[in-house]
């Protein structure tokens, strides 16, 4: 399909529908992946004998691998066709899933849901590009952006419902199969309706800044996760090193290189910077929110899989139902009261979670805070992504579109890691002082052993209670209440990165006119 054939004298592409329709399908072979290992994890720990911090890279390789190579692989969209790389991410994402199912191990594992993450960093950012190339800039456009990022969102938080129903008769490894039908499926429409080329640019690729943001993302993620782990403070300040040099050469390539991986002057503008970051945090809130709380419903509430998926059903509700509005809100009030709308959501969303979830919480405050953070991304989602993408030109869509994914998956990666190193942490923290707080005739039966699988993850004090039974009770409720005063820990930082997020917000992103005339200023630039 030529670039003549690929829109219409209206702005929009021929068969815009099944257009979207196509780019929303590749969008959510990867939202799916995103979320899918969450109600799996009480039993992949179960499987395995896992750590909580094994958990956590079960739950964040994906995110890992495609925050780690969306921007360079967008990039090379950008350059040598998007469609060949939806193709190419559709194709890979296959293998990638069958091998997540039949893992042998957790590193195995771990090693297939970054492998699923790479495969989709070929075909998420050429969605949100494809669209921004395709569609004019004005209301049709923000529709469509709408559309893709409520759909794409609810699709995330849909995943552990079809992994809920999956569980309640398979196997842990079921859950990584779902999106099998639907990535043959993109692929099929895919190769149908995509156009192979449409405003794509002329220069070369750079690669080496690939290669550096590949390495930066990589470490700066690991070193989270592994932070909180006893023993493991020289890998942490390496991999924190190497996340430190490969950033400051990352910034130092992309000034001097003639074509630009990250063209910082754009990246500079407010629209786009101040948007970027604003979308990292709302975006990281959900899924560090779906994270958690899967576990919570099964560890601490006693939730089946399929209850616990279920239990997540208000978020995706309202993220559908505020993202249309949303796209009004940003053409009425602009991008930057529309963010701050979406943020005060997701705050008392995980301020409800840090005042109301514990070892005993009715289902209504789990549905209450579910809901709030489904408005908040659902309204901070549009005017997150829209701002980007009329923040450069077309023939950087692609810069554009990786920022945006970014926005979900390093957002996810490094939330997810920060909360659950949190959690993993409070967790660990809260056994400990009770072992030491107990009557001295128990303390005396803990041995050093015992002490390590308690505090390993709650999955391993399960299966020690198994091993004890007439103490099995009270490992049982001392675990829960751990359990709750780590997450206590991680949605207390929620609740402090939506504030300072939102106080950047609303000093550094334009208001509505200012916003409408830099906008209108960077298209007749380009």
């Amino acid at each position: 399909m030529t670039d003549s054939a690929a829109t219409t004298d209206g702005g929009a592409p021929a068969h815009a529908a099944l257009v979207l329709s196509t780019l929303i399908l590749v969008a959510g072979v990867a939202n799916l992946n995103l979320a899918v290992a969450n109600v799996a994890l009480p039993d992949i720990g179960k499987a395995f004998d896992a750590s909580q911090t094994a958990l956590n890279l079960v739950a964040v390789g994906f995110s890992l691998g495609l925050a780690a190579s969306v921007l360079w692989l967008g990039a090379l969209g950008d350059r040598h066709g998007r469609k060949m790389m939806v193709l190419l991410g559709m194709g890979l994402s296959i293998p990638a899933s069958l091998l997540a199912a039949w893992a042998p191990s957790t590193e195995v594992l771990v090693g297939a849901r970054i492998l699923g993450g790479l495969a989709a960093g070929m075909a998420f950012p050429t969605t949100l590009a494809l669209i921004t190339a395709l569609w004019a800039a004005g209301p049709s456009r923000t529709r469509s952006i709408a559309l893709w990022s409520a759909i794409g969102g609810g699709m995330s938080a849909l995943g552990p419902l079809a992994s809920g129903a999956l569980l309640g008769s398979f196997w842990w490894g079921s859950v990584f199969l779902i999106t099998l039908p639907l990535a043959v499926a993109a692929l099929v429409l895919a190769a149908k309706f995509l156009p192979a080329h449409v405003n794509e640019s002329t220069g070369r690729v750079d690669n080496l800044g690939g290669v550096l943001s590949a390495l930066m993302v990589g470490a700066l993620v690991l070193a989270i996760n592994f932070a909180p782990v006893s023993g493991e403070g020289t890998l942490v300040g390496v991999l924190a090193g190497v996340a430190v040099i490969t950033a400051a050469l990352f910034l130092w390539r992309q000034r001097r290189a003639a074509n630009p991986l990250y063209d910082l002057g754009v990246a500079a503008r407010p629209t786009f910077w101040v948007a970027a970051v604003g979308g990292i945090i709302v975006f990281g809130s959900l899924m560090g929110a779906m994270f958690i709380g899967q576990q919570y419903l099964q560890n601490v509430l006693g939730y089946s899989p399929i209850e616990s998926g279920l239990a997540i059903l208000p978020a995706v509700v309202m993220m559908v139902l505020a993202a249309p509005r949303s796209a009004k809100l940003v053409s009425s009030i602009g991008s930057r009261n529309t963010l701050l709308l979406g943020y005060m959501f997701c705050m008392a969303g995980f301020g409800s979670m840090y005042l109301f979830w514990d070892t005993s919480t009715n289902y209504g405050f789990v549905a209450l805070a579910y809901a709030l953070v489904g408005l908040g991304v659902g309204f901070a989602g549009t005017p997150a992504s829209n701002s980007l993408t009329g923040s450069v030109p077309v023939s950087r869509a692609g810069m554009a579109s990786g920022t945006a994914d970014l926005q979900r998956d390093l957002g996810g990666a490094v939330m997810q890691s920060m909360l659950g190193a949190l959690l993993t942490a409070g967790y660990a923290k809260a056994v400990t002082g009770m072992i030491a707080s107990a009557p001295a005739a128990e303390q005396s039966q803990i041995t050093d052993q015992v002490q390590a699988e308690l505090t390993k993850s709650f999955s391993s004090a399960a299966a020690t209670a198994e091993k004890y039974p007439q103490y099995a009770d009270q490992i049982i409720s001392a675990a829960q209440q751990s359990f709750v005063d780590g997450q206590d820990w991680a949605y207390l930082a929620g609740v402090v990165a939506i504030a300072l997020g939102a106080v950047l917000i609303r000093f550094k992103y334009p208001p509505h006119d200012r916003e409408l005339e830099l906008l209108a200023g960077y298209r007749s630039a380009v």
